[in-house]
């Protein structure tokens, strides 16, 4: 019976052992910048996906509809194209930039928190925490930026849809109402035809190209307002992260004198 009990005390004794280092692990997670990550992700996912389709769709339907000549529009294919491989760029760094977020935070966490003997606070760590932090709100800048641009697609398509909705309710005579796309600057005044007026205007506010590029510049540029908080948690975190390791840096130095 003695040996029992001694055997039930030797459990208990390992599950508290390992309770007590699962939760040790958790504590070592950072969360902000996990959420962050995930957000990240996803933000610029939709943003290059839908983005990518919905250029596509607006150059076919230009290409149907207003620009009849391959020269009128060759300069805006070759933007939609460059801009296609800027996408591909966009969306391979920050899938590499994420993780290398996250395992920053993940090395940062443990060090602000103590959690592991060799986990230490080094000038070196000290000063990639602070390229991070630096890197980061450049791209936070930046992506303001992107995000406003992404909302001018959606700005001419609403016009254009307010245009098809005052044709199909025939508010005035249906031949004065005009589709036109030279008004944006995206083909040159000289293109054939320019613009799409009578019954041919029908035909382009019935066109799947106008109506799924719209809602896919919406989802892309609901895209880019992620990726902007996604940062903006991300320029929290590393600049929380990075003071507190400055600081603990100046308390070490302290101790040992």
């Amino acid at each position: 019976m003695e040996t029992s009990y001694d055997d039930t005390e030797d459990e208990r004794q390992e599950k508290q052992g390992c309770f007590d280092c699962c939760i040790k692990c958790l504590g070592g997670v950072p969360y902000a910048s996990l959420v962050a990550t995930i957000l990240c992700f996803s933000g610029v996912a939709l943003f290059c996906g839908c983005g990518h389709v919905a250029l596509s769709g607006t150059v076919t339907m230009l290409e149907n509809h207003f620009s009849k000549n391959t020269s009128d529009h060759a300069t805006l294919t070759y933007i939609v194209e460059l801009i296609n491989y800027v996408i591909y760029g966009i969306a391979s760094f920050f899938f590499l930039y994420g993780i290398i977020l996250l395992a920053e935070g993940f090395y940062t966490t443990s060090a602000v928190k103590e959690l592991h003997s060799e986990f230490k606070t080094t000038i070196c760590g000290r000063c990639i925490s602070g390229m991070f932090v630096f890197l980061t709100y450049i791209l936070g800048i930046t992506w303001l930026g992107v995000f406003g641009f992404s909302a001018v697609p959606v700005f001419l398509f609403y016009n254009m849809l307010s245009t098809c909705a005052a044709v199909s309710t025939q508010v005035a005579n249906q031949t004065s109402i005009c589709v036109d796309m030279r008004q944006y600057g995206i083909i040159p005044w000289n293109a054939t035809p320019g613009k799409v007026c009578g019954d041919h205007s029908e035909e382009i506010c019935n066109c799947d190209e106008l109506y799924l590029s719209y809602q896919l510049y919406i989802v892309a540029c609901a895209g880019a307002g992620a990726t902007v908080i996604a940062l903006l948690i991300y320029m929290m975190v590393t600049t929380y992260n990075f003071a507190v390791l400055k600081f603990k840096s100046r308390e070490d130095c302290c101790t040992k004198f």
